[in-house]
């Protein structure tokens, strides 16, 4: 444990940063690859699981859990099995 005031606020924060982000992170990775898994096994509602997945890559853009390139690349990666 650290010992310096600082830093042992920098663990509290850290702490609650982390628990903040990552059941939104869990729902991101999720829709992703519930969509790669429809798309492999070829099923009828890929529209609707990619407009899902897209959404869910533009919230953690937007909440700063991915970077804009990663997100852009993992939205293009996706459109791919659309077509």
């Amino acid at each position: 444990m650290p010992v310096i005031e600082s830093a042992i606020q920098r663990v509290r924060l850290t702490k609650k940063q982390h628990d903040r982000n990552e059941p939104q992170t869990s729902a991101y990775r999720t829709a992703v690859k519930r969509f790669e898994k429809a798309a492999a096994a070829g099923e009828e509602n890929l529209a609707e699981l990619y407009k899902t997945a897209s959404s869910a890559v533009d919230r953690a853009y937007s909440k700063g859990l991915i970077k804009k390139n990663k997100a852009s690349r993992e939205k293009s990666r996706l459109a791919k099995y659309v077509k």
